[in-house]
């Protein structure tokens, strides 16, 4: 959690920073019976696999955060991925994206990434760190916020997208899956390095029936899939709803030579650009319904105007 909290308790130097606690609204939120066993049986990952869900694709943009600094390790070397929870209910991926964007210089927090059941929103290269956990695991991992929703469907679709998230940065970046290591809710950072006493997603979690190992099992099986097959489900699918009646289909990209796909527009004369505020995650599928010849390479449409060089498009 690390949003609104938005209200800030006390600041200590803004390296070290992390939104401070503030007062959500009461919710009453359903809850969800489910079978206890020791493999962390869910029905909330039960009902992603028996309704397909599929996560949706990453959309990248640059937001305002402008302090550019690297990882303990060096740029580009992050260590894993902290999830944490907004704290706000009914606010949207997009909501957040934007109050983050206009308030961090005075709330000093931010975050890589905001999910919710509709859309995955980038907003920091993750590269680089952000003030989202306290200034120890701000120098070593990516942080993303899930947003609170109201329906069983939403918080299914908002944990598969998380998930995703998660397990596409670590495939990135050539991290193992690892509970409680690689992948650590705000609490556990906050047990590990007491830099802060935050505890999401845990009793957002509670609130569904749901656990941090029952989100770690479907990272889990998303991690396994995706290196696999470049599937969630590991036997085809895209990552995003598609139109049957478009000719479409889904492509995988990596980069063998960087840490993310560049991508480009083109302008109105058919000339292409570099996009530099947005990029494609490494080993990522991609669902593209146009392409485009240019200086002798075929490029396929990913965005309204937003395209990939078959280059980087792997088997």
């Amino acid at each position: 959690m690390v949003s609104k909290k938005k209200l800030m308790a006390s600041v200590a130097t803004t390296v070290a920073l992390t939104g401070a606690g503030f007062m959500t609204v009461g919710q009453v939120v359903p809850q969800l019976v489910i079978q206890q066993n020791v493999k962390a049986a869910s029905a909330i990952n039960d009902y992603i696999s028996n309704n397909n869900i599929q996560p949706v694709s990453i959309q990248n943009e640059e937001g305002t955060f402008s302090k550019w600094f690297g990882y303990e390790n060096g740029v580009g070397k992050p260590e894993g991925v902290v999830v944490h929870e907004t704290a706000t209910p009914g606010a949207t991926a997009r909501n957040e994206v934007t109050y983050f964007n206009r308030e961090w210089s005075t709330m000093y927090s931010y975050v890589h990434a905001f999910v919710d059941n509709n859309e995955i929103i980038n907003i920091h290269n993750t590269d680089y760190g952000v003030w989202g956990a306290g200034q120890t695991a701000n120098a070593k991992y990516i942080q993303i916020e899930l947003c609170e929703v109201s329906t069983t469907d939403e918080f299914a679709r908002s944990i598969s997208n998380d998930a995703y998230y998660i397990a596409s940065k670590l495939i990135q970046y050539n991290l193992p899956f690892t509970p409680g290591t690689t992948v650590l809710s705000h609490n556990d950072v906050s047990n590990k390095y007491g830099d802060t006493n935050h505890t999401d997603p845990v009793g957002y979690f509670a609130a569904w029936g749901y656990s941090m190992d029952q989100f770690y099992d479907l990272i889990g099986t998303y991690y396994n899939n995706l290196k696999a097959s470049g599937s969630v489900t590991n036997g085809g699918g895209s990552t995003s709803t598609t139109d049957p009646d478009t000719d479409s289909s889904t492509i995988k990209v990596n980069n063998t030579d960087g840490y993310y796909v560049p991508i480009v527009s083109f302008d109105s004369t058919g000339v292409a650009t570099a996009v530099k505020s947005r990029a494609l995650a490494n080993n990522t599928p991609w669902y593209t319904d146009k392409t485009k010849d240019y200086e002798g390479h075929t490029y396929h449409r990913v965005a309204t105007n937003e395209w990939v060089s078959d280059q980087y498009i792997v088997n």
